[in-house]
């Protein structure tokens, strides 16, 4: 008896894990959503459109970070673990790795459209011309020796605790004002391409930096990355919205965050021109506006057919309605893709394609 108990208790752990969406189908009947804070207005938009429709669950869309996403959309298949994870960044090689080992090995990747990254300010303030060096020199960590602090051991090529407390000092054309910029986390798919597309931008303009990226990947990927830590970056958590208040409280202050939330709060805040291209519609699609990024959401194959609605959820999100250049994402903030990549995605999310791992994943 007790052998049989015991077969039966293997028997029903095998199943569970086997078919784990199938087992836990009942526990849910709503659409989970997490991920990118970016994301999260045009994610809610097409949730509440889609739930209006009656085609299936209605989705529950969370703001957790691009990072923050793909922790739980990787941890596991079943409907104890969400569906779906918006990314204002493409997935790195180190979740899709972990989404495999931990069983969620068929992810459908769709491009949903572009925006730009702003460093804004209240609109009762002076508008700023940054260049990426400017903000390089400003934000990061470590920086060249500047020539105050220069000697026989210091050199223009010597990397020092940052020195800079005002844009003056960074760039004698700027205001004399503290360096005080807020912004979001580690976690963040803003985070990480504000780093890459604006900081990093700024520290490849010195050519000696540049060449440690040939010899040393992980060096230079740490002086070109890492945010300073001395009160002069103030993370400000995930709520882009609590960012654009405090520029309000202190126009001094600039604010990081995507092109949507300044579209949003035109009347309050002004973006920043990067090397002489203000931030619009425009610019952010023609890129000629430097600091744009695209943005993603990720879905997990096993889940569709299991949790009801995901199916029309997609098709809601990739219709030209949506999506499409006259669409209602559009006037949301969100730059449209070509027509041929809508296109594509489009297909892609018919057919359900799946990653392979062998895309360009960083």
């Amino acid at each position: 008896m007790k052998h049989n108990a015991k077969l039966m208790a293997i028997g029903l752990a095998t199943a569970i894990s086997v078919g784990s969406s199938n087992s836990h189908a009942e526990a849910r009947d709503y659409i989970s959503i997490v991920g990118s804070s970016t994301v999260y207005p045009f994610a809610t938009v097409v949730a509440e459109r889609f739930g209006k429709s009656g085609r299936g669950a209605t989705p529950k869309v969370e703001s957790t970070g691009s990072g923050g996403g793909m922790k739980l959309f990787c941890a596991g298949v079943g409907t104890s673990h969400p569906d779906i994870t918006n990314a204002s960044r493409r997935m790195k090689k180190s979740e899709f790795e972990t989404c495999q080992k931990n069983g969620v090995k068929d992810v459908v990747e769709v491009l949903i459209g572009f925006d730009g990254i702003v460093l804004a300010n209240s609109k009762t303030a002076k508008q700023m011309n940054l260049s990426r060096k400017d903000i390089f020199l400003a934000l990061a960590k470590k920086v060249p020796a500047p020539k105050g602090m220069q000697d026989s051991f210091t050199t223009a090529t010597t990397l020092v605790d940052n020195p800079y407390k005002t844009w003056k000092e960074v760039n004698p054309a700027l205001p004399d004002a503290k360096i005080e910029v807020l912004g979001p986390p580690p976690t963040s798919g803003t985070r990480d391409a504000f780093a890459e597309l604006a900081l990093e931008g700024g520290c490849k303009s010195f050519d000696w930096i540049k060449a440690i990226k040939k010899q040393d990947k992980s060096q230079y990927k740490k002086i070109c990355h890492t945010v300073r830590e001395d009160g002069h970056y103030i993370e400000a958590g995930e709520n882009d919205n609590l960012i654009v208040q405090k520029l309000v409280a202190n126009p001094k202050a600039l604010g990081v965050f995507g092109f949507s939330f300044l579209d949003q709060n035109s009347d309050k805040v002004q973006g920043s021109k990067i090397e002489g291209v203000p931030p619009t519609f425009d610019s952010i699609a023609d890129k000629s506006y430097p600091v744009s990024r695209p943005l993603y959401f990720y879905v997990k194959k096993a889940h569709i057919g299991v949790v009801p609605g995901i199916k029309g959820y997609l098709t809601e999100f990739t219709s030209e309605k949506a999506w499409g250049p006259e669409g209602y994402l559009a006037e949301k903030g969100m730059i449209p893709l070509p027509d041929d990549s809508r296109s594509t995605f489009a297909s892609n999310v018919k057919s359900l394609k799946v990653m392979t791992g062998k895309e360009d994943l960083h």
